[in-house]
């Protein structure tokens, strides 16, 4: 059954301060699952050479079951998961925004300053790792915030054609790489340099275009009430339904023609376009399926509610265990996937425990706290005022 238009005063409500408890723990379950979910394809950057990232030919494959780990990590998990956690971010940009505002609070100057604080936040972690996202949304965050207020509709389509910049321009890039695909560089390959200026104005275009893209979908989202779980469980089923039945099956072609020709530095670019179509839907319909199973109550949702409490804290800690670890420590080793993905498993297993123990006992996260504090230049609260239960 066709559902009627939301009326514009449910959309300015949904715009409001946050206070709804399902509201509030249909965004933390959707941000804990994504942070959890950015550490498989992550940790190949921590483990491997950077062309394993890209290419599941490039490293760490010993046996046949790597292949296993590998390509289904592409398919279910690589840019899906930082899809989602683009959408969620942008998703934040406006809630403290609209609660800045119902404080009194002056919105631009205020959210301008938390957006510097992360900044500097991204910088010292790119110190640490070069894979740090912090820096791309804090320049990312302003633009958001300008556009906020535009129409939905204008939202949605801007933020899709962003999205797909880099698929939309793929053929353009490759048609620059030759055929020894040479100017691919460490993109593609574990024993060439640097890739050439065209490729990497496309990486990045397709990187931050990506971002920015979900960003915008995520404010769309927000301003429908989609995101804080207001719609009925038959709403988010078909939304699960075919947001992952539709995604799965593009973005698995991709690697059924990567197979079929032999991982060709001639598509290394081109071949892509699937994955870039492919991640939005299922992007969606992941979160449509955490936004149902968030009706659930149960002690498992709220581990990862608790993680995506501390979304920030988590992210960070996840690179130093990975730099420690598979970078410094086991840096002699021959990592393959199946080994890394053991490693992730632990990691998972240590943030759902920590997040559970260290959100029982205080308000926030260390570094949430911290920016929190930063932000409006004074301490604040940081132990519950009773223990909570879990």
């Amino acid at each position: 059954m066709k559902r009627s238009p939301t009326p514009r005063s449910e959309r300015r409500r949904a715009s409001g301060p946050v206070t709804a408890a399902e509201r509030i723990t249909s965004l933390d379950a959707v941000r804990g699952v994504a942070v959890l979910g950015i550490l498989p394809m992550n940790a190949l950057a921590f483990g491997l050479a950077s062309a394993a990232y890209f290419n599941v030919s490039a490293g760490g494959i010993r046996q046949p079951f790597d292949w296993v780990v590998g390509v289904t990590a592409m398919i279910f998990v690589n840019q899906k998961m930082m899809a989602l956690f683009s959408l969620l971010f942008g998703v934040g940009v406006v809630v403290f925004a609209d609660r800045a505002k119902a404080k009194g609070r002056r919105v631009v100057w205020l959210s301008l300053w938390r957006f510097v604080l992360l900044l500097a936040v991204g910088i010292a972690h790119t110190a640490v790792w070069d894979g740090d996202v912090l820096v791309l949304y804090a320049l990312c965050a302003p633009i958001v915030l300008l556009v906020r207020k535009l129409p939905t509709a204008l939202l949605i389509s801007s933020g899709v054609a962003l999205a797909l910049a880099g698929s939309i321009t793929a053929p353009l890039f490759q048609s620059t790489v030759g055929p020894d695909g040479a100017e691919l560089g460490d993109l593609w390959f574990t024993d060439m340099g640097d890739m050439s200026a065209a490729v990497a104005g496309w990486f990045y275009l397709n990187v931050a275009g990506r971002a920015l893209g979900l960003m915008l979908i995520g404010v769309a989202l927000f301003r429908l009430g989609i995101v804080q779980g207001q719609r009925d469980d038959g709403y988010y089923r078909r939304m699960a339904r075919w947001g992952l039945v539709a995604g799965t099956a593009v973005t698995a072609a991709e690697f059924v023609f990567r197979i079929a020709t032999d991982w060709s530095p001639d598509y290394a670019l081109t071949g892509q376009i699937p994955t870039g179509l492919g991640t939005i839907p299922m992007a969606l319909g992941y979160m449509a399926l955490i936004i149902m199973w968030n009706r659930r109550s149960s002690h498992h949702i709220e581990r990862f509610r608790r993680v995506g409490k501390m979304a920030l804290t988590n992210y960070l800690t996840q690179t130093v265990l990975g730099v420690t670890m598979l970078t410094l420590w086991w840096d002699d080793v021959d990592l393959s996937r199946t080994m890394i993905a053991a490693w992730i498993l632990g990691v998972w297993g240590l943030q759902l425990w920590w997040s559970t123990w260290w959100m029982a006992r205080f308000r926030y996260g260390p570094f949430e706290w911290a920016w929190r504090c930063a932000t409006y230049r004074t301490r604040q609260p940081l132990r519950q005022k009773a223990p909570a239960s879990g």
